[in-house]
């Protein structure tokens, strides 16, 4: 009986301790089982302002955190990588989808400065010159119709497909991750300069208060410029933080009451300074003058450049320049021996002259190109071929001889130039520009240039996987062409450059070599079509993913991808442009609003020639080198085009990328950030032209009077500056125009906008 018993009560003990484990499980199944339930009723009646997807979408809180006190932005002067990876998230022209929500929100504006709302219209009287009767009779037009209204105009008619745009950019990350790369280049290398963070840490701010030009920022700062990739944002509190900043007062750019002294630079470069591509210790320690990479100064530059240590004359004038120019304006140590050992450049007294029987392709440069034109009959300089990039500087001599058939080649000098060829080009009257060739891309749109030419340019084009090569692919025009001659090259660079070639479809046309010159010259034509890359065997490199922006240029790395050849007929790249000069007025079908577009050159046509040609006092005779440092259409240019100048057309990064309709004219331009130097050397123009540039930078900068610093540095002596703005704007300029010594030729205001004419003079501090 007890040991029935004991049994029994062992087995109630089994029963209840398997009661027990099995009571626990289901209770944590229940457990999860409620919690699932919960997770699911609060995602789907909860309000979408707090979903997970809207928190990751959204980086205003980022770029600019709310202080928890008064719920205002707050800027940080030394952002953070976490602040940083969404403001650069697409660092490259034309990709930020918030500016482009910003564009919006400006057109709902009514004023873009604060003191506009004071009353009352300011006119100022001609300083040293009373109004022309030319200016006076066209200032209706001159004035109101100015490109900053165009501008306007182009983004109200774009709304509609940005709306598409930003519900693709919400969806990509690529963008992102070159973001991150660039940063951390960027960071490595120590180049990210004070004027570069604030600008993009201020740009909401200074979108909010320009509601009169609607941008689309897609690159650093400039958002050509600066972005994040977002947004879908309809929030409340979002739009409250919005109408919050658009009451806060900014301020004026230029400080009225400020006071400004002047020193000159001390740096190693000395009067040759180039501010982003020199170093500017003055240490001899360093064995380089030049960075290898684009790394402007961390302070701003606030020092004038001086002029060379045996003075500075007035240029030679066009087309004399040509044959001859003065020594003393280019000097340099390392152009002393070069002139001792060359034979294309000669010392002749104050003079240094380029003999015409005399270049460094043997038989001469005219033969050079005859030869080519010989290799490939498609090719017909100055009807076809238009704009040419010319890769490393040496005689000019290519681009002048080109520059008779009317083809406009633009010369780039690389880092390496120590012996500023580069300088002695501009100074001749060339187009021509500084800048590295490491691992950035040019400041070039994609598929813009009808020929590209590299004549012993000491590139690698082979090294790093070709990525050199691959980013002369991106700016070519489909079927362009790329002219690569030298004298030696070894097996192993031959056959590199054979299999590379090769990867990225380029068709060879001809390698011949020249017997007169001993110059080997390959010709290869870039393919016109998309069949050629679904053909290779090995798909290295690889396609660009399709929303990778082409276009992307300021501060971002070369990308080791080719961009798919446009099909259809509404995209920009399908058909080759018309014969030059025709070309000029052509408008494809891809340029939306082609009728504005010609009303634009009409506008400018105007202004030019009764105006600017005989109502400011300018001699265009001594006038050859030209900037436009806020080109959009070109129609400044265009309406030039019959004078003996050539124009730099300058599209900031902030605005709108019209870069590419500006090279389909046959014009040539360039991307850039006005809170950094540009890429040239001191007193490289004689002219230079600013429609609205400061009205639309306003606080961009931390410090806009770098602008102004910056054009006194390319401008020459004797240079002239015309800028038409608003009279809040040019007043100030006005008083440190004057505290650098120019002279204010000529004023005009109506109806709060206004133009300057100023020319600056040979003072320095």
């Amino acid at each position: 009986m007890r040991k029935h018993n004991t049994a029994l009560t062992r087995f109630g003990r089994k029963v209840k301790g398997s009661y027990q484990s099995y009571g626990l499980g289901v209770k944590l199944a229940a457990v999860v089982i409620l919690g699932l339930c919960f997770v699911f009723i609060w995602s789907v009646f909860s309000p979408p302002s707090y979903s997970v997807a809207y928190q990751r979408d959204t980086f205003d809180d980022i770029r600019e955190p709310i202080s928890s006190a008064n719920k205002k932005k707050v800027t940080s002067l030394v952002p953070s990588t976490k602040k940083e990876q969404p403001h650069n998230k697409k660092l490259r022209h034309r990709s930020s989808s918030v500016e482009k929500k910003k564009s919006v929100d400006r057109s709902k504006s009514g004023s873009w400065h604060k003191n506009e709302k004071s009353g009352g219209v300011r006119k100022r009287k001609g300083e040293d010159l009373k109004l022309p009767k030319k200016v006076d009779e066209i200032k209706n037009q001159d004035l109101v119709g100015s490109e900053e209204n165009e501008e306007e105009k182009m983004e109200n008619d774009k709304q509609q497909e940005e709306k598409k745009v930003v519900e693709n950019d919400s969806k990509q990350e690529e963008g992102g991750v070159d973001g991150k790369e660039n940063e951390k280049e960027k960071t490595e290398n120590g180049e990210e300069g004070v004027e570069g963070k604030e600008n993009e840490k201020e740009e909401t701010e200074s979108d909010k208060e320009e509601g009169g030009e609607g941008t689309v920022d897609g690159n650093e700062g400039n958002g050509e410029l600066a972005n994040t990739d977002d947004l879908k944002v309809e929030d409340e509190d979002e739009k409250s933080r919005v109408d919050g900043k658009k009451k806060k007062n900014l301020g004026p750019l230029f400080d009225p009451n400020a006071h400004y002294t002047w020193n000159l630079c001390s740096t190693r470069s000395k009067h040759n300074y180039i501010p982003c591509i020199d170093f500017e210790s003055a240490s001899g320690k360093l064995q380089n003058y030049r960075h290898h990479e684009r790394s402007c100064p961390r302070a701003p530059q606030m020092c004038l450049v001086p002029l060379p240590p045996d003075g500075y004359e007035t240029p030679v004038s066009w087309p004399e320049s040509k044959s001859k120019i003065l020594y003393k304006n280019v000097a340099h140590p390392k152009l002393e021996a070069f002139v001792k050992k060359g034979s294309w450049i000669m010392e002749s007294g104050e003079y240094l002259t380029f003999p015409t029987n005399q270049s460094i392709p043997k038989g001469g440069i005219q033969h050079y190109l005859d030869f080519i034109e010989e290799m490939a009959p498609d090719i017909e300089w100055g009807k076809n071929i238009r704009v040419v990039l010319d890769i490393g500087c040496k005689d000019s001599s290519f681009g002048a001889s080109l520059l008779e058939k009317d083809v406009l080649a633009l010369t780039l000098g690389l880092k390496d130039d120590l012996v500023d060829l580069a300088q002695v080009a501009l100074e001749r009257g060339f187009p021509a520009v500084v800048t590295p060739f490491g691992t950035r891309r040019f400041s070039f749109p994609s598929g813009v240039f009808d020929a590209i030419h590299c004549s012993d340019c000491r590139a690698s084009w082979h090294s790093n996987g070709g990525k050199h090569l691959i980013e002369m692919n991106r700016i070519l025009r489909p079927g362009g062409y790329f002219i690569l001659s030298s004298k030696h090259n070894t097996i192993e660079v031959e056959e590199a450059m054979s299999t590379l070639t090769a990867s990225i479809c380029w068709n060879i046309l001809a390698d011949k070599t020249d017997e007169i010159s001993d110059i080997r010259i390959k010709l290869f034509q870039k393919p016109q079509a998309n069949d050629m890359y679904q053909m290779r065997r090995k798909k290295v490199p690889p396609l660009c993913k399709e929303n990778e922006n082409p276009d992307a240029s300021w501060y971002v790395p070369i990308k080791s991808c080719l961009y798919t050849i446009p099909e259809s007929i509404e995209q920009r790249g399908t058909e080759w442009p018309e014969e030059w000069p025709k070309r000029l007025e052509t408008f494809p079908d891809w340029m939306n609003n082609r009728e504005k577009l010609i009303a634009d050159s009409e506008h400018w046509k105007a202004i030019v020639d009764n105006s600017y040609l005989v109502g400011l006092g300018i001699d265009w005779s001594k006038i050859r080198n030209v900037m436009d440092m806020k080109a959009i259409n070109g129609g400044f240019a265009a309406a030039l085009a019959q004078k003996k100048v050539w124009v730099m057309n300058v599209i900031p990064v902030h605005a709108p990328n019209t870069l590419p309709v500006i090279f389909e004219r046959g014009l040539i331009g360039m991307y850039h950030d006005w809170c950094e130097a540009f890429g040239t050397y001191p007193r490289s123009y004689d002219l230079l032209h600013a429609d609205h540039l400061f009205s639309r930078l306003k606080n961009r900068c931390k410090h806009p009077i770098v602008i102004v610093v910056e054009m006194d540095r390319i401008l020459r002596p004797g240079g002239w500056g015309i800028i038409r703005d608003k009279v809040e704007i040019l007043d100030p300029l006005g008083k440190i125009l004057r505290s650098l010594h120019w002279e204010i030729r000529m004023t005009f205001t109506k109806d709060k906008e206004g133009i300057l004419c100023a020319q600056k003079t040979m003072w320095r501090p």
